[in-house]
């Protein structure tokens, strides 16, 4: 299986590059830290201006133009098709019971904003207190449980924004 690449440029044209689209093309750097590209007999002087190596992200200039390079390979291709988004964090819209337990504090209140980590409430179960933190930024939407109130696992205590 050879590999395959989809280039997006300037978020408004994509092209998916073969192995063998690759390797038909010349590319030779120069001594000043440029590339000069010869494709389909054509000739282009290229430069890499900023690069974000880990998000596959490049401004790269081609001939006196500066383009904005996006490149995904084979497997980006193929975890974008199954829904899922690349280096995305996970957004939590609510926060469920662990386990079964006694709210015993709530730190928050409704409309309150919250940053990730920040203490939430606190749940005992098997004479332990387990602190719940935010999983995200946001704003308390609502609070489903009070002081006191005997929960079973997975029944909503907060939700989000």
């Amino acid at each position: 299986m050879s590999a395959n690449y989809k280039v997006k440029v300037n978020k408004d044209f994509e092209a998916i590059l073969s192995e063998n689209d690759i390797s038909t093309t010349d590319i030779i750097k120069t001594p000043d830290s440029k590339f000069h590209i010869i494709n389909d007999n054509q000739s282009y002087l290229s430069e890499i201006l900023e690069s974000d190596f880990n998000n596959k992200k490049y401004t790269v200039k081609v001939n006196s133009n500066t383009y904005e390079v996006d490149i995904s390979n084979s497997l980006d291709m193929m975890i974008s098709e199954m829904g899922f988004s690349i280096g995305a964090s996970k957004q939590v819209n609510s926060i469920k019971s662990p386990m079964p337990g006694l709210i015993i504090d709530i730190q928050v209140e409704v409309g309150q904003t919250v940053k990730e980590d920040d203490y939430l409430l606190v749940l005992e179960a098997m004479k332990m207190e387990n602190i719940i933190t935010s999983p995200r930024e946001g704003t308390i939407k609502s609070i489903a449980v009070t002081k006191g109130d005997a929960v079973d696992k997975g029944k909503l205590l907060i939700e989000f924004e």
